[in-house]
């Protein structure tokens, strides 16, 4: 089992676990957690999110971001400065649409999560511009 410093599980799933989870997924969550699309601008469910919680990963639960570190950036996707754990966000470069960017992905179950870009807020100067729908929200008790 490998364990992320924060200690979450970060063990793959299996292709059945994987496609068990998966199988909860509407279509367009299965659209952009799968196969690395975008949902549109301004219409995610998650973007006027502003209670305390944490912000995780819509196919395993994996913690990813915690509701301190949103900001709102004028894009339209959710956008935080900074992960809950480094560890869970697994990047990769990504040369469609004939631009250079960084992919973002759950480092658990490779889930798409949208990209980071140099452009953040401090302390960290970086925008993670994630798909609502690759999220889930877990309030604060």
């Amino acid at each position: 089992m490998s364990r992320s410093a924060s200690g979450h599980d970060l063990t793959p799933p299996s292709a059945e676990a994987k496609a068990a989870l998966a199988a909860g997924l509407s279509e367009e969550e299965r659209r952009v957690i799968l196969y690395q699309g975008t949902e549109p601008p301004f219409c995610g469910g998650l973007l006027k999110e502003k209670r305390p919680g944490t912000f995780v990963c819509r196919l395993c639960g994996l913690p990813l971001f915690r509701a301190e570190t949103k900001f709102e950036s004028g894009t339209g996707w959710p956008s935080f400065y900074q992960p809950c754990d480094p560890e869970h966000i697994r990047e990769l470069r990504d040369t469609s649409h004939g631009m250079i960017r960084t992919e973002i992905r759950c480092a658990r179950c490779d889930g798409h999560l949208g990209h980071v870009f140099p452009d953040g807020p401090a302390p960290t100067r970086l925008r993670y511009c994630l798909n609502s729908v690759s999220l889930g929200f877990v309030a604060d008790p």
